[in-house]
């Protein structure tokens, strides 16, 4: 017994000192919500408090039910308050997910993440997480390919062909979605010139 206490307050007197010596860190702040609706919402207001994108997942949580959450983090030593501006895709047809990831495109958004997420209300769909970053001019610099299929050799078709067409991977999701049950869902990215 007296081994483990002097043990533990060894551990606690050497996190005490290390933490004392080191400059703050990155804070981060957790979004949840089961309504893809909203998420667009609080992603803005964390940006607006100087937070940016970390992670994006979509799940069950232990309270929440089927939730989508995101990470976001930033350092209290930069004043990044309204640099990033976030926008939320979110579909279960391809064809519309990908006219509207190009569009944002068009408006200096850049593709961050994306997840397959359970809406109560919209079923399965595919979120897709995009930034604009006020500090740059990226707007109608890029141009997004999404590629969705179930079978695998198909998709490696797909992805030869669109790296030979200057294309570079982004983004992968592996799961069911209303395009056509369980898919592979790409993200492709390119420079346009």
């Amino acid at each position: 017994m007296r081994f483990s206490y002097i043990v533990l307050t060894l551990l606690f007197t050497q996190t005490f000192a290390l933490g004392a010596n080191t400059k703050p860190g990155v804070e981060y702040k957790l979004l949840a919500t089961n309504k893809t609706s909203t998420m667009e919402k609080e992603l803005n207001e964390a940006a607006a408090e100087g937070f940016h994108f970390s992670a994006v997942m979509g799940g069950d949580t232990a309270f929440g039910g089927s939730e989508l959450v995101v990470i976001m983090k930033r350092n209290p030593e930069q004043n990044q308050a309204g640099r990033y501006q976030y926008k939320l895709l979110a579909t279960n047809k391809t064809s519309t997910m990908q006219e509207e990831l190009q569009e944002a495109a068009e408006r200096g958004f850049e593709y961050c993440g994306q997840t397959v997420y359970s809406s109560s209300f919209g079923g399965s769909e595919v979120v897709l997480i995009l930034q604009r970053d006020e500090n740059r001019n990226s707007a109608g610099t890029f141009k997004y390919e999404l590629l969705a299929t179930s079978k695998t050799s198909t998709m490696q078709s797909e992805l030869r062909q669109k790296a030979q067409d200057g294309f570079e991977l982004v983004g992968l999701t592996v799961g069911q979605t209303s395009f056509g049950g369980n898919e592979l869902v790409v993200i492709l990215k390119s420079s346009v010139n």
